[in-house]
Parts: C-alpha cells; sequence; structure tokens
C-alpha cells in the first residue's frame, strides 16, 4: 500500500472521528428544535425512575442522547420561567414577577400590561440574526398583543419569523383557539396534536436551510382531558403510586383521579414528540438536528400535601388556617419538586447515547447552549446570567461545576408571598421576605423530599447553616438588582 492512500485513509479516519464537533459550518449549521412542555414534573418520564409513567419515545430520547437528571429553573411559574428561558437572566431583572393574565382572566388588567420588554435580546434574536429561519409554535405567554395596537410583547417582535400558537397564557385541550399568520381561529382535534401537525408543516417548508423551532405545547397544563384513546389507556385502570401516602389528611382518591389524568396528558406530549422523531427521520433530518426537550417547570401531585406548582394549592381534605396574604388554600413554595424539570438533548456526532448529566443545571443555561451550537456569538451588550452546557455535554461531566443554585418567586397572583431561595448540595434556605414564619430550611442531602423544616432547630451549627444561605441569598439579590431590595430590610450584622 502507498504512502499516499495510506495517508488518505487516516485523513477519513480522522475526519469521521471529528467532523461532527467542527462540522457544523456556516454552510452546515445544525437545525435545532426545542421542544418545551408546560407544568412537566421530572418525575414523568419512565427514565426518571417511574414505572406508572408511559413515555417511551422521550425515554428513546433520552437513550439516543443526554438525560439531564437534576434540571431546574429559577422560577416555578409559567411566564418567569420563560422570560428567564428566552433572556438567561431572572425574570425579576424583567419586571415579571408571577404568571401574566390574559384579557378575560379575573386578574387580567388592561391598564397595567405586563411581558418581556422588547429591548430584551432573546437567543430567537440572536439565531435569526445568523442565518436560521426560526419558528414559535405553541404557548409563548410573555405577554399580551391582543388588544394593543403596537404588538410589542407578539413574538414576531422578539426573534421569530414564524408563530402559530396561543395568543395567551391558556386554552383548552381541544378545540383551541390558535393565532396562524396574524389571525385567529378555532382548530378542531387536540391542541397538542394541532401544534405538532403545524411543527410538522414547518419543518418540512424548511428543511432545506437552516431553522430553529420551539415547539411549546400548553400540555400536560391543566385541565387534562379529554386526550387520546391511545393516551388513556395505559392509566384507565391503573391504580397510581401516589409520592406522599402518609402526609396529614392527604385527600388520596383524588391525588389518584388527578395523577391519572395527568400522566394521561404527558403521555400525549410523548407521542407527539414521537412524531417529531420519525419525520427527522424520514426526512434525512435527524443527524443535522439537535433536539432539546424539557419544561417550563415541575409540578407536584400529593408531594408535601399539595398539587400544582410553585402558587401551589392544597391537596388534603382538611385545610390549613390562612392569613391575608396566604388564604387557607395556597401554599406558595419553592419546593425541588416546583422547580425540577425534565431534560434531554439529542445531538447526534457530539452527544455519546445514554449520557446521564448529573450535574445542576438551570434554564438559564440553554440561551447560551443554543447560542453556542448555533456556532453564533453571545450578543456583546447582554447580560447572560447562564452557563454553556456545551462541554458538559460533549464530556458527560465537568470538573469543578458549580453546584449551587439561586430561585425566586414573588406570588403575586391569588396570594402575597415574596419567596428567595438558595441551594447546596446538602441545604436548601428558603425565605418569605413578606412572611417571614414561612421560613424554610431543608437538608436535602438527608431529606431530599423536603419533609423536614429544620428553620427553627437552635442548634449553632443550623444557626450558622441559616445565616451562610441567609447571606448567599442577600448577595444574589444584589447581584441582579433585585426590585424587592427596595422594599424589604437587609440584616446588616
Amino acid at each position: 500500500m502507498s504512502k499516499i492512500s495510506i495517508k488518505g485513509i487516516l485523513l477519513i479516519l480522522l475526519l469521521a472521528i471529528f467532523y461532527p464537533l467542527f462540522g457544523y459550518t456556516q454552510n452546515n449549521k445544525p437545525n435545532i428544535i426545542f421542544i418545551y412542555s408546560d407544568d412537566q414534573a421530572y418525575w414523568t418520564l419512565g427514565i426518571s425512575g417511574n414505572s406508572d409513567a408511559h413515555t417511551p419515545n422521550l425515554d428513546r430520547l433520552a437513550k439516543e442522547g443526554a438525560y439531564l437528571k437534576n434540571s431546574f429553573v429559577t422560577t416555578p411559574v409559567c411566564s418567569p420561567a420563560r422570560a428567564s428561558l428566552m433572556t438567561s437572566q431572572y425574570a425579576s431583572e424583567y419586571g415579571i414577577l408571577d404568571f401574566i393574565p390574559q384579557p378575560g382572566h379575573v386578574l387580567y388588567k388592561a391598564q397595567n400590561p405586563i411581558g418581556l420588554d422588547p429591548e430584551s435580546i432573546t437567543f430567537a434574536e440572536v439565531l435569526q440574526q445568523n442565518g436560521y429561519k426560526t419558528g414559535l409554535i405553541g404557548k409563548w405567554h410573555l405577554g399580551d398583543w391582543t388588544e394593543s395596537n403596537d404588538k410589542k410583547y407578539h413574538p414576531n417582535n422578539h426573534g421569530f419569523d414564524y408563530f402559530m400558537g396561543l395568543t395567551g397564557g391558556g386554552t383548552d385541550p381541544s378545540d383551541p383557539p390558535l393565532e396562524k399568520n396574524g389571525k385567529v381561529r378555532t382548530y378542531k382535534g387536540l391542541t397538542t396534536d394541532i401544534l405538532t401537525n403545524d411543527a410538522i408543516a414547518y419543518i418540512k417548508n424548511n428543511k432545506s436551510r437552516p431553522f430553529m423551532l420551539c415547539l411549546n405545547y400548553r400540555a400536560p397544563h391543566s385541565k387534562w382531558l379529554p386526550v387520546a384513546p391511545e393516551d388513556w389507556k395505559p392509566y384507565y385502570a391503573l391504580d397510581p403510586v401516589i409520592p406522599n401516602p402518609n402526609y396529614p389528611a392527604l385527600d388520596k382518591e383524588k391525588v389518584k383521579s388527578k395523577m391519572r389524568e395527568y400522566l394521561a396528558s404527558t403521555t400525549g406530549v410523548d407521542r407527539n414528540v414521537g412524531k417529531i422523531l420519525d419525520l427527522l427521520n424520514h426526512l434525512n433530518l435527524a443527524n443535522n438536528t439537535i433536539v432539546i426537550f424539557t419544561s417550563d417547570h415541575g409540578y407536584n401531585m400529593g408531594h408535601n400535601g399539595i398539587e400544582h406548582k410553585g402558587n401551589g394549592v392544597w391537596i388534603t381534605k382538611a385545610l390549613p388556617k390562612g392569613t391575608n396574604d396566604v388564604p387557607a388554600k395556597r401554599r406558595p413554595n419553592l419546593y425541588d419538586n416546583s422547580l425540577k424539570v425534565p431534560s434531554i438533548v439529542k445531538w447526534t456526532g457530539v452527544i455519546k447515547p445514554g449520557t446521564i448529566i448529573e450535574e445542576l443545571t438551570t434554564n438559564l443555561d440553554w440561551y447560551p447552549t443554543i447560542v453556542e451550537m448555533a456556532g453564533a456569538k453571545l450578543p456583546s451588550n447582554k447580560i447572560i446570567r447562564g452557563r454553556s452546557l456545551v462541554n458538559l455535554l460533549n464530556n458527560g461531566k465537568c470538573d469543578n461545576w458549580n453546584e449551587e443554585f439561586y430561585s425566586e418567586y414573588s406570588m403575586i397572583n391569588y396570594a402575597q408571598a415574596y419567596m428567595r431561595s438558595y441551594r447546596t448540595k446538602d441545604w436548601k434556605l428558603v425565605k418569605d421576605f413578606k412572611n417571614p414564619e414561612r421560613d424554610e430550611l431543608y437538608n436535602i442531602s438527608k431529606d431530599s423530599e423536603e419533609n423536614i423544616n429544620m428553620i427553627y432547630d437552635s442548634r449553632l451549627e443550623i444557626r450558622n447553616v441559616i445565616e451562610d444561605l441567609e447571606n448567599k441569598i442577600t448577595e444574589q439579590m444584589k447581584i441582579i438588582k433585585d426590585p424587592l431590595l427596595k422594599t424589604i430590610s437587609i440584616r446588616k450584622d
């Protein structure tokens, strides 16, 4: 064999090995599909260890890519979580504290419009400016545009060339009114299926150029039914395992009934994700398309006696006594179950199939991650709070990864609770600056379910832990210039 042929073979082998890492050039950018479910807890996937969950397509996606076991969001309700996703900043930095009521909602105030500042720079805008065709299908929930002339909160003003979906935060699981090409009409069928069908058309229409698609499902946000018969089939006779059966006065039958409906809705999401994955294979796009799946925040279903998310509701037969700030049925919280989400990334040729990421990641990280995946640069005039996950995904682990996590939620709808939290690998402190008697401390290294509140433990070592975490909360609030600082007094000693 000649020298030239040997060199040629070696060159081919080297290209085969290293091209997936360096081959995404300006002319061969990867497509990016970001699938974003609504109110989906991390424990709803089969891969999470939940034997009641029927999610074969998402489990398959995880086995073909990376499963992020400790993926968190910074605020456990819709609009703030979405603001953080799109900007890589805390929602309080944009004045988005709670979910944004839409026209027709009892809390909607036309004279006080709230939405994502049009001057913000979203990751969609960065990709749009770097040659990507960008689309958003589904739920935006970052401001109303139906009752304004400027439509400044419309997705088209935040980096999306194409939009089809909800004009507000909520709709029915079937026969929804949706906007497409600037016009709203009622579509017949299941909402999740309708959004997927439009996503399929979008992918087909843009298959010949780099595209980024945000497919933002409304499921499994309640109400959950109706679902397709095949989505209900695994659950109609199921006696589901409930997470906290011995919680005092827990309404177990209500938990089980709602659990069945909730899981059926997640299975509807899974079935539709399967359609997207099959389409990519059919169009020969799978090898050059990055697929990311995650959710806006987590969910509770009987955990700690509540259902719902950060604006939790008691699911017990007896309710605790309410206060002027927190009515009896409400349980504002920053529980891990409200903050932790399922997250999966498939990136053929870069991520080793079956990778498990143990490190703690947040929704702030998706912005710099997606920008790096696209081969673009972060805006020089933009604050970025998150970290790119590309090296972590490439290597499966990262030494000296910071595992500490700060979260926030100023609940102003239905209750008043100004919560800030700092979480380390061992401890988690939650402070409610509006209601200090609601402060919480958990030793999460021994009490991962956050059942034992140690805030009143008088031992010196515990008081030292509280003081240290309080200081970290204060430091973080100052870094992000939390507007709450203007209304509270921080201990100086």
